[in-house]
């Protein structure tokens, strides 16, 4: 039995999938059990636990072969990342009670920056869950693919925006799809201690690739606009943030490179789907919803 934290997100559910297509049994630790129904019909085990909610989560964890985390995505966080610490507490005295057989986490490309971003949440937790007692895995994922989501409708006008600068500064991507199946990988995996298992795209990818890459699968020409690093922060407030300050630095740190894998990633794993499939398959959702 393995148990899955976000499991309805895209990285919880392809992991899910590739397990439950390998034969293996599933638990879905969900919040919502409207959320969790799917799941079951899908052959999985369903457990109700919020991520501060340590009794339920003892209970979803306990048992299992391997455990595997997410942390919800915080991008506007409160200084210091209080939030993030107290599901982090709480998940690693859950973990610490349950005593599952191992644990991988998703990380990410930055987790070991000590420069302060928006990333340091995903130091913390490394910080914390490194201290269990059974083998713990981190997966530090590159920037994912799927960001590019946003940017659908901006590239059919004929121009989409970047923080990411210059343009054609490639930087270490990976498709949620390959980090889905890597987390399966790596749960049937046996290994002693800690480890970190880095995880990019077959090639790196600028913005001048996504753009010529939705240009090839829209039929038109599409251009980059980079965005002023002077504007960030009125433009991060005018979307509702309130701390954009992390974000901004996050940005900062690829676009200086001191967000990075070691070597360039020469000694990360590497995930099998290229940008132009990802956006293909993106632009194939979106269709298929309208």
């Amino acid at each position: 039995m393995y148990a899955i934290t976000g499991i309805t997100g895209q990285v919880g559910g392809t992991l899910a999938r590739t397990l439950l297509a390998a034969g293996r049994d599933v638990r879905a630790a969900v919040r919502d059990a409207a959320k969790g129904a799917h799941w079951a019909a899908q052959g999985c085990e369903v457990a109700l636990a919020e991520l501060t909610d340590v009794p339920a989560m003892i209970k979803a964890f306990s048992g299992t072969e391997g455990v595997f985390i997410l942390l919800p995505p915080a991008f506007d966080p409160k200084p210091g990342f209080p939030a993030a610490r107290r599901i982090i507490a709480a998940v690693r005295e859950a973990l610490d009670m349950a005593g599952p057989k191992k644990v991988v986490a998703l990380s990410t490309i930055g987790a070991d920056a000590e420069q302060p971003n928006l990333l340091n949440q995903l130091r913390v937790m490394e910080e914390q869950l490194s201290t269990l007692e059974m083998p713990v895995t981190f997966l530090r994922a590159g920037w994912f693919m799927e960001n590019a989501r946003w940017d659908i409708d901006a590239a059919k006008a004929g121009a989409i925006s970047s923080y990411l600068q210059p343009a054609s500064r490639a930087i270490a991507m990976i498709s949620t799809a390959d980090v889905g199946r890597t987390a399966a990988e790596l749960l049937q995996e046996e290994w002693k201690g800690r480890r970190v298992v880095q995880l990019e795209g077959p090639r790196r990818v600028s913005p001048d690739d996504i753009a010529a890459a939705f240009a090839q699968l829209l039929g038109r020409e599409v251009k980059v606009d980079t965005v002023p690093r002077a504007a960030w922060e009125d433009i991060f407030r005018g979307q509702g943030m309130e701390n954009p300050l992390p974000r901004m630095q996050m940005l900062d740190g690829f676009n200086a490179g001191w967000i990075d894998f070691a070597h360039n990633g020469r000694d990360a794993r590497k995930g099998s789907v290229g940008i132009e499939a990802a956006l293909r398959a993106m632009l194939d959702e979106q269709a298929s919803t309208m």
